[in-house]
C-alpha cells in the first residue's frame, strides 16, 4: 500500500459525482482516506527505516511488526508533544498536519452533523499529498529518529 493510492482514491471520492456535488459520504471517505495516506506514510517509514527497504536483506515478519507497530493515539500524542520540536521543520509540518487530519477524520467518520465541501477537501488532499512528498525526501537519519520517536517508549530522566 502506497500513500500515493490513498491520495489518488481519496481524490476520486471526492470527485465522484458526474454532476455536481459528491455524495456527502464519498466526501466524508476521502478525508478519511486522506488521513490513511499519512498514517501508511509513517508505518512505511517506520518499517523501511527500522528494518529495511524494498530489496534490502530483510526478515518479512520483522519488517511487517514495525509496520504494524505504528499506533494512531500513540502516534497522535507524540506528534503534538513539545519533543516534536526537535525535528526539522518538514516533520515537523507533518506532525502537525497528522494530527490535524486524525481529528478530521475522526469527524468524518463519527460526526453525523458535519458539513463537507468539495473544495475543502480537495484542500485537504493537496496539502496532506504535498507533506507526504516532502516527508519522504527529508534525510533519512531524521525520518529514522522520528520512527524511534513514534515507535519506542519514550523514558525520563
Amino acid at each position: 500500500m502506497q500513500p500515493s493510492d490513498f491520495i489518488a482514491t481519496a481524490r476520486d471520492l471526492a470527485q465522484s459525482s458526474a454532476r455536481g456535488r459528491p455524495r456527502e459520504t464519498n466526501l466524508r471517505r476521502a478525508v478519511s482516506t486522506t488521513y490513511y495516506a499519512m498514517f501508511h506514510c509513517l508505518a512505511q517509514n517506520c518499517a523501511d527505516l527500522l528494518v529495511g527497504g524494498a530489496g534490502a536483506d530483510r526478515s518479512e515478519p520483522a519488517w511487517r511488526q514495525a509496520y504494524r507497530a505504528l499506533q494512531h493515539g500513540t502516534a497522535r500524542q507524540r506528534c503534538e508533544q513539545p519533543p516534536i520540536r526537535q525535528f526539522p521543520a518538514t516533520i515537523q509540518e507533518f506532525a502537525r498536519k497528522f494530527v490535524d487530519m486524525q481529528v478530521n477524520r475522526e469527524n468524518a467518520d463519527y460526526d453525523p452533523e458535519g458539513i463537507y465541501r468539495k473544495s475543502d477537501i480537495l484542500a485537504y488532499i493537496d496539502a496532506a499529498e504535498n507533506l507526504i512528498i516532502r516527508f519522504q525526501q527529508a534525510e533519512p537519519k531524521d525520518r529514522r529518529a522520528f520512527a524511534v520517536y513514534l515507535l519506542l517508549h519514550l523514558r525520563s530522566r
